[in-house]
């Protein structure tokens, strides 16, 4: 049989179905891959095991043409055997754990994903690229300049230069001669760097809590009566200075809209709070030496028309209990937070004193 005779003209002449029988399922996998690809179809081979896209890469180069019988008759079986199938898995812990997502929980997904091997990621490489300078910057101060250029010849260009420019000047320039002599570091060697990396990024310790420290404590004391709030700052300021800094920085209260909240932003505040809700905030806010600057903050900045009206509401309810004030500021600053949550705000960050002076 010459290169030119077609696998389906096999003698003794076959009967319907007899060559389809004699064929390997890789010859059939072979044909259906080719027969889908003719149509358009994508066929995400990158999904197979590489010994199996070897395999069928090195069957595919061994065959010359199929009659269209044979052809018929494979993909027949094919699609029937499609059709008998009534359940399918993932294939891999990495799937399963896919398939899994949300329905178990994060700390048995974690244990299983480092137990399965830091493949069931993804690509390593890949993971390393889309890790950020942030989590890469670690790694890399620890690593041999060896494997740091290595890290700098495979990340994006804008990613590489942010990462180098981040690093002490003297390893930053060891590191970028080293670049120059990566031409010799082969494929494996590249990929056992990316493993480790890989590794090393996902060799984080579980947490209990999704923020940290500082961001819980703020916004507890967001939410606290005022003279809980002074009281708990003060004795952070005796305990620990630096923390209460922080802390101070992640509060937001009523008396933080001037400084922290754009003028521009004050009507869409407004619009989200409830007018005697706001009327009463402002009252109670009037009636305080301390306050009284963020009620006229508040009233400079919206129509004049509606600061009249507001005004006089305000003169009409008079002074206002402590509680229903607080509730009222609170509910006032909450309209903020969700404005801010949604991107239609963006609260001014305080800066740190040592840059003021």
């Amino acid at each position: 049989m010459n290169d030119m005779t077609p696998i389906a003209r096999l003698s003794p002449p076959r009967s319907p179905g007899a060559t389809v029988a004699r064929l390997t399922r890789r010859q059939k996998a072979a044909i259906v891959v080719r027969f889908l690809m003719n149509e358009g179809a994508e066929v995400p081979l990158t999904d197979l095991p590489e010994p199996l896209q070897a395999a069928l890469t090195t069957q595919m180069g061994s065959m010359r043409y199929v009659d269209r019988s044979t052809l018929a008759d494979v993909v027949a079986e094919f699609a029937s055997e499609l059709e008998a199938m009534g359940l399918t898995f993932p294939r891999g812990v990495a799937g399963a754990l896919t398939a899994l997502d949300g329905k178990i929980s994060p700390q048995t997904a974690a244990r299983l994903r480092k137990e399965a091997g830091v493949r069931q990621f993804g690509e390593p490489w890949e993971q390393v690229c889309n890790a950020g300078v942030d989590s890469l910057l670690p790694i890399i101060e620890l690593e041999s300049i060896e494997v740091a250029a290595v890290v700098l010849s495979k990340l994006e260009v804008t990613q590489a230069a942010e990462l180098l420019g981040r690093l002490p000047g003297e390893k930053a320039r060891r590191i970028t001669y080293a670049v120059s002599q990566t031409g010799a570091v082969t494929p494996e060697a590249v990929d056992r760097i990316g493993l480790s990396l890989a590794a090393q990024l996902h060799d984080v310790p579980e947490t209990a809590f999704d923020s940290g420290p500082v961001e819980r404590v703020g916004k507890i004391l967001n939410y606290s009566p005022a003279a809980t709030r002074d009281d708990v700052l003060e004795g952070l300021d005796e305990a620990d200075k630096d923390f209460a800094s922080l802390v101070r920085k992640a509060i937001f209260t009523f008396a933080n809209i001037p400084e922290r909240l754009n003028p521009v932003d004050v009507p869409k505040v407004i619009r989200e709070v409830d007018n005697a809700v706001l009327a009463t905030a402002l009252a109670a806010a009037l009636g305080s030496d301390d306050l009284a600057p963020v009620a006229e903050f508040v009233l400079e900045n919206m129509s004049k028309r509606m600061a009249e009206a507001l005004r006089e509401e305000v003169e009409e309810l008079g002074k206002v209990k402590q509680k229903d004030g607080e509730e009222a500021m609170t509910s006032v600053v909450n309209a903020i937070r969700t404005l801010e949550a949604s991107g239609e705000v963006t609260l001014v960050i305080p800066e740190d004193d040592e840059d003021e002076e």
